[in-house]
């Protein structure tokens, strides 16, 4: 993103989960912070709830695909339609329109850009790695820290697979970038 601003773009994946998006969005609140959550379809289906909170409470939403497919495993037919199946269900609960898109593991085929064209792909570049338990979280904060620059888009992943390494970096990541005067912004375009 464009660095003329101190904004930092946060970005969570994977949710929504009642286990650990609601603590996300508490964190947030404190540190009047607002964030983009790339959705999987299955889990809005599942937790509409924590979905509806998401969106009451200002922030933005992309598509992750329905099942969370790798790009490079899936044809391009199949993997449009999981794209498709996850618009649906966001539409379902509220969220329509919205173009934001976040390839699973960051991966994509050229094919797969191709048929996805009306989009905004959105990658990042500074990923937490909050979901690899062999790592500290205090690795992962200094590791964020030290990446983190003006316009950067900051990956989290609001999963049960990195509730531990996220409950132990997210606060401080906030508390850290507030210090250095950055803002979080959702993306909007």
């Amino acid at each position: 993103m464009p660095g003329n601003t101190k904004t930092i773009y946060l970005t969570f994946d994977d949710g929504p989960v009642p286990e650990v998006t609601p603590w996300v969005l508490e964190q947030l609140r404190t540190y009047q912070a607002k964030a983009t959550f790339f959705c999987i379809g299955d889990n809005v289906q599942k937790h509409p709830r924590v979905l509806a909170q998401v969106l009451a409470e200002g922030h933005a939403i992309g598509n992750h695909t329905f099942h969370h497919v790798k790009g490079w495993a899936t044809g391009t037919a199949q993997y449009c339609e999981e794209v498709k199946a996850c618009d649906d269900a966001l539409a379902q609960h509220g969220v329509g329109g919205q173009t934001l898109f976040r390839p699973p593991y960051g991966r994509i085929t050229r094919a797969q850009i191709r048929q996805l064209r009306t989009r905004t792909v959105v990658m990042w570049d500074v990923l937490t790695h909050d979901y690899n338990a062999a790592l500290k979280a205090e690795t992962i904060l200094r590791g964020s820290l030290a990446a983190v620059r003006e316009g950067s888009i900051v990956v989290f992943h609001d999963s049960r697979k990195a509730q531990k390494n996220l409950q132990g970096v997210l606060p401080r990541f906030l508390q850290q970038c507030r210090e250095q005067g950055y803002a979080f912004n959702a993306m909007t375009w």
